[in-house]
């Protein structure tokens, strides 16, 4: 049997998502989404909910995932939904502020719809668990105000049993995670500030028949809400060896940083304390960044996985993707999350901290296009940048050249949208919130290409053929296990979804490179700048990129920064008065020297 791979951002058909705004109604532009993971594996298959996407994913080997549309009504714009499988059902919930949440429940979500249990209070972010006891508790909480809450539920009404338990507040003067804003620098001026309260304030309807004391409210509640502090939000509860891993997002879905941290205790609802080894799941850098708000779920071989949202955020704030790692407890007890390689090619029944298998051999290689603009954003290692295309007449051409015949294993190639103005489809109707219309577009529409390799740039021959495609996969992952030699490839685009622009924002090649591995990052300076930042710093030694990892052992170096085309990383997320060791990897398509260890503190 072959074995299974996967390379983040998941390879998943992401739904579009048309955008449309209160003060010009009738004109929408689309984007894809999904985020807010919930991820649960039930008699070996596991199902996988997002928000946003009008249904949900079931897959076998976590490599090839089915795309399932919920049957009968479903609150599909609720963000955060939560499943769980308790007592022989599937239990769905979501968010919402303004009434009531309900809770959904179903024996099989393929083929049944669900039916609603009635819910008593509104929430957001949503977690349930069952304990081993059967008694059943929920986690909820997003805000830059309120904490993370917890409470037990009636198993019969599914009714809070006593008042909601504060568990987890900010504390950002001594976790430099959770400090707000791109690498944790403060996002906005107070005259930004004040401008995004007058829009929001300005959008919010019925404003007219509030009293002076209800708008004061309002405003002193949207100053709040705009501010610096950080979100707190997308709780999640495992248990492991009787101890409780109570796991939250932070600080904004929109920023690099989006990363999750834990919280632990011998009670399901506290007092919890913070855990040594935080944030355990946090990806700053790379071809995508982000790794907040997610689930965590032990597979079939009694290893973990976490999976979380990543973030683009160029069309849209919550234009973001899925991501899946290796996740584990090590002898301490301690949550971590194998991200030091995050975006790479992973083989399913690897191991947590085993390096690659292929090497990036794209990495700022020469590319031509056949019209637009952008071209050498394809290989520079940004989801957040990319190649327009001149026009969308089918055959737009990329070819890249690695310079050298190599020995290809793996391609991703990752399409990008590009302001895409759309109508809405005939008969259909938009969902509207306090600020924005929405709605999601679930019909397949077709993305079609052909990949082909050559050896001299003359001669081409099939690598995948996707022309006949009835499938959307944005983020596309290919893999030959015996390996393509090929120097050039060449992608033809043939078809594009509401006959948008081509955009590629990756072509991403993987496999093993020839001559020696990096010399060790040499020189290596740790520079502390306050108790929460420090910047490492380091010599050249002519490699493709660099990996700071950090930790607060010397084994247990479980966070890391990967870094292109620079020999410096400012990091803001240490732990106030905790240990800190540092390590510099250096890596080339041949592979990966690690560096030595240095004690900070």
């Amino acid at each position: 049997m072959a074995n299974k791979y996967i390379c983040n951002p998941m390879n998943l058909e992401y739904r579009y998502q048309f955008f449309g705004n209160l003060k010009q109604p009738g004109i929408f532009y689309a984007s894809k989404e999904a985020a807010d993971p919930s991820l649960i594996l039930v008699d070996g298959t596991y199902y996988l909910f997002p928000s946003v996407t009008g249904g949900f994913f079931t897959s076998k080997d976590l490599a090839e995932w089915e795309f399932h549309p919920f049957v009968g009504e479903m609150p599909v714009y609720d963000y955060a939904p939560d499943i769980r499988y308790i007592g022989g059902y599937f239990y769905y919930c979501a968010s919402g502020m303004q009434e009531a949440c309900d809770f959904y429940r179903t024996k099989d979500p393929v083929s049944e719809p669900f039916e609603k249990v009635e819910g008593s209070f509104p929430f957001w972010d949503p977690n349930l668990f069952e304990d081993e006891d059967g008694r059943l508790y929920l986690y909820w909480g997003s805000s830059n105000v309120t904490p993370v809450y917890g409470g037990e539920l009636d198993r019969d009404t599914m009714k809070l049993k006593g008042e909601p338990v504060e568990l987890i507040a900010a504390r950002e003067e001594e976790l430099g995670y959770e400090r707000n804003g791109a690498d944790h620098k403060t996002p906005k001026t107070q005259e930004q500030i004040e401008e995004d309260v007058k829009n929001l304030y300005d959008s919010i309807p019925g404003k007219e028949n509030a009293s002076e004391e209800e708008l004061a409210a309002m405003r002193q509640t949207l100053y709040a809400y705009m501010g610096n502090a950080p979100y707190l939000e997308g709780a999640w509860m495992t248990k492991h060896n009787g101890i409780y891993y109570l796991q939250y997002a932070f600080p904004g879905t929109q920023y690099n940083v989006y990363g999750d941290a834990v919280y632990i205790s011998d009670s399901p609802l506290g007092p919890f304390k913070v855990a040594e080894n935080n944030p355990y799941s946090y990806k700053p850098t790379g071809f995508i960044t982000g790794a907040g708000h997610g689930s965590t779920v032990e597979d079939t071989r009694e290893g973990f996985w976490h999976i979380s949202s990543m973030r683009i955020s160029r069309n849209h704030k919550f234009e973001r993707r899925l991501g899946l790692w290796k996740a584990g407890f090590d002898a301490d007890g301690e949550l971590y999350c194998d991200q030091r390689y995050g975006d790479w090619p992973l083989r399913v029944d690897s191991r947590p901290w085993e390096q690659p298998e292929w090497m990036l051999l794209s990495y700022r290689k020469p590319v031509s296009v056949s019209s637009g603009k952008g071209a050498e954003f394809i290989t520079d290692e940004d989801i957040r940048t990319w190649w327009k295309a001149a026009d969308n007449q089918p055959g737009s051409q990329v070819c890249l050249d690695l310079e050298k015949v190599q020995d290809v294993h793996a391609v991703q190639i990752n399409f990008a949208e590009d302001g895409i103005e759309v109508q809405l489809p005939e008969g259909e109707s938009a969902h509207q919130d306090m600020s924005e219309i929405r709605f999601i577009d679930t019909r397949i529409q077709p993305l079609r290409w052909i990949l082909e390799g050559s050896q001299d740039g003359v001669h081409f021959s099939m690598l995948a053929d996707k022309s006949q495609a009835d499938t959307d996969l944005s983020h596309d992952f290919l893999v030959w296990e015996t390996g393509k030699q090929v120097r050039y490839l060449r992608l033809t685009i043939l078809e594009l979804p509401y006959a948008q622009l081509p955009c590629i924002s990756g072509l991403r090649v993987f496999g093993k490179g020839q001559g020696q591995r990096p010399k060790a990052a040499d020189e290596v300076t740790v520079q502390e700048m306050g108790e929460l930042n420090i910047t490492v710093d380091w010599k050249d030694t002519a490699a493709t990129g660099y990996n700071v990892l950090w930790g607060y052992a010397p084994d247990k170096l479980y966070h890391s920064s990967i870094v292109y085309g620079q020999c410096r990383r400012e990091i803001g997320a240490l732990m106030k008065g905790k240990p800190l060791y540092v390590r510099v990897d250096a890596f080339n398509e041949a592979g990966i020297t690690e560096g030595s260890i240095l004690k900070v503190r």
